[in-house]
């Protein structure tokens, strides 16, 4: 039968390769056309065979972290407090949905052992704690390293003979799985010889089916493969199955940013980060650079059994044309990646691309903006957490501890690509007519809008690693009361307290407390006195409800020494008159720090 196949890169490449098998360097050497069929069990073509069929545990990540191993059905799992019984790989869902709920929580899973897990090679072995489970995850953490090749497959069934020393004919075998497949060459000892029923399908990620009819085009077709697609042996959970109605609304939704590029195994990033792409649902696309020139193209999707592909076409956006693999969508971005070392992240710009300024202006306008966070170079900058702005009309900002105000200025423009900036200058009076211009004594931002929530706002410096998120307070409002926000700032303010508790994870640290007084005063003014009669310094505290909906107690008391400790945006856990529970999650041991101030 004449064998009749798609014509893409990988068949290019599968020609190419036939043509120079001696030119194969970085495997070893693989079968020629004129040897004899059969192959030896430890032979490199037999190996490949192996690693293609054997047992992808990665599509489990978010239980076991380990793409090797997969969880057999059904198993019990706690998510963040809730228990679940898992059923089949549709029910992973169910715990994407409870990790999703809230944006900024810790999710914690649980998994409740005794548990079964199946190996690469599809042996089951019985698990009866985390530290059994931790130990074999080791062996294929994030980032893969796992021994299967995903990005091609055989196509069964597929018949193989057996053979002794003198190649005789000793039996035959067919089988019609990757289970089956595997478990052939486990029962074989690694002399032992064997030959394949060709000719044989496999088939490529994308779709395309190649035929192959020696174990020289076997191993040379899989040996192209194996490094086709990205495998995602990564911990992300948000891997979810799309439509492609799904994809193509979704991106021309919204404008993207591009935050990685990297053209055939080459980072580009530098050169195309935040450029702004807008694809149009009648098949054109628009990209803006830096200084706002625009580049046109086309783009067009179709959709194989191995998800959605995405193609690009311009005229001087070269890096960007080729026909990419839609290999993740998660909240606010997409993962393209082509084989030969190519890639691409975008991420969705909705709310800050070409909005009014006014809009912004106006949100900022309405309520006092606490700093939630900063960070430089990826590392928070504690010292201004639960600092206070207050945007006025007439240009003026002022930012507040309690103790001590700067007034400076701002304002809300666009920059070349229609982003929104916020513009902060703080040190002289801007006003003045003798002011210099530049100021050597001013300070002066100009923060790109990343993420524009009615609660929330993120902003950028363009070109750095620096980040600023506002948290909107409002609850003081006649017309917005929050009962559990007054309540409990009410408690604090009734008195001293001292620290109770505090555990660093599982280390008991309290007497390092045990000297210091607390005082909430009014003005978000945090009162810390050292002995009975000691030196009183000052910080700041703020009860707040965030974005989520979570109850959190902002505390700064200062960056240095054991106080700098409690400097963190803790989540309220209980109250009672005399008696303050607080937790934070520890990043560093995965587990939650616990502060109580109870009355002395």
């Amino acid at each position: 039968m004449k064998n009749v196949f798609k014509f893409s890169v990988f068949s290019l490449l599968f020609i190419a390769t036939l043509l120079a098998t001696s030119c194969q360097e970085e495997f070893e050497e693989l079968p020629q056309p004129d040897e004899q069929q059969t192959i030896m069990a430890s032979s490199s073509t037999a190996k490949l065979i192996e690693r293609t069929s054997t047992n992808d545990g990665s599509f489990d990540n978010i239980v076991d972290g380990a793409s090797c191993i997969a969880l057999n059905f059904p198993y019990t799992v706690e998510v963040n407090g809730i228990q679940i019984t898992i059923d089949s790989r549709e029910d992973l869902h169910l715990i994407e949905e409870i990790f999703d709920a809230i944006d900024e929580d810790v999710d914690i899973l649980d998994i409740i052992f005794p548990i079964t897990i199946t190996l690469g090679d599809f042996t089951e072995i019985v698990i009866n704690n985390k530290e059994e489970l931790r130990a074999l995850a080791e062996e294929c953490r994030e980032g893969g390293d796992d021994d299967d090749i995903e990005c091609i497959d055989f196509v069964y069934p597929i018949t193989l003979y057996t053979f002794d020393i003198n190649e005789q004919q000793t039996g035959s075998v067919t089988v019609n799985s990757d289970k089956e497949l595997r478990l052939f060459f486990k029962g074989l000892d690694e002399n032992d010889l064997i030959s394949i029923d060709f000719p044989v399908t496999l088939e490529l990620y994308d779709g395309t089916r190649v035929t192959v009819n020696s174990n020289a085009e076997l191993a040379v077709a899989i040996e192209n493969a194996k490094d086709a697609c990205d495998e995602d042996d990564d911990n992300d959970y948000n891997d979810d199955d799309f439509t492609l109605e799904r994809f193509n609304n979704l991106i021309a939704e919204c404008p993207w940013l591009v935050r990685e590029v990297q053209r055939d195994a080459v980072n580009q990033t530098d050169q195309y980060f935040e450029y702004v792409m807008n694809f149009s649902e009648d098949g054109g696309v628009s990209v803006k650079d830096r200084l706002g020139n625009v580049l046109n193209g086309f783009w067009s999707t179709r959709i194989t059994d191995h998800g959605v592909l995405l193609n690009l076409e311009f005229d001087v956006l070269v890096d960007f044309n080729l026909e990419w693999f839609v290999y993740e969508i998660e909240e606010g971005k997409i993962k393209l990646f082509a084989e030969g070392g190519n890639k691409i992240i975008l991420k969705s710009v909705c709310d800050v691309y070409n909005e009014d300024p006014n809009t912004l202006r106006e949100i900022l306008r309405e309520c006092a903006w606490v700093i939630k966070k900063v960070k430089n170079n990826g590392e928070e900058i504690d010292r201004l957490l639960g600092y206070e702005f207050a945007f006025m009309a007439e240009g003026v900002v002022t930012l507040s501890n309690g103790v001590n105000v700067s007034t400076g200025s701002w304002e809300i423009t666009t920059n070349t690509q229609g982003r929104l900036v916020m513009a902060l200058t703080f040190g002289e009076n801007t006003n003045d007519p003798n002011r210099l211009d530049p100021n050597p004594n001013e300070i002066y931002f100009e923060w790109l809008l990343s993420d524009l929530r009615n609660d929330r706002l993120k902003f950028e410096i363009e070109g750095t690693a620096y980040e600023l998120i506002l948290q909107r307070v409002c609850e003081d409002m006649p017309n917005s009361p929050d009962g559990d926000v007054l309540e409990i700032r009410n408690v604090m303010l009734g008195g001293d307290w001292m620290v109770a508790q505090y555990m660093n994870g599982e280390v008991d640290e309290t007497q390092n407390y045990m000297q210091y007084t607390f005082a909430f005063q009014a003005e978000n003014v945090m009162g810390i006195t050292t002995g009975q009669t000691g030196t009183t310094q000052a910080g700041v505290w703020r009860v707040l409800r965030n974005s989520d909906g979570k109850l959190k107690v902002y505390l700064n008391a200062g960056v240095e020494g054991d106080l700098a400790e409690l400097t963190e945006d803790w989540d309220f856990v209980s109250l009672e008159s005399n008696r303050i529970e607080l937790k934070s999650y520890n990043d560093t041991n995965a587990s939650y720090d616990i502060l109580v101030f109870e009355k002395p």
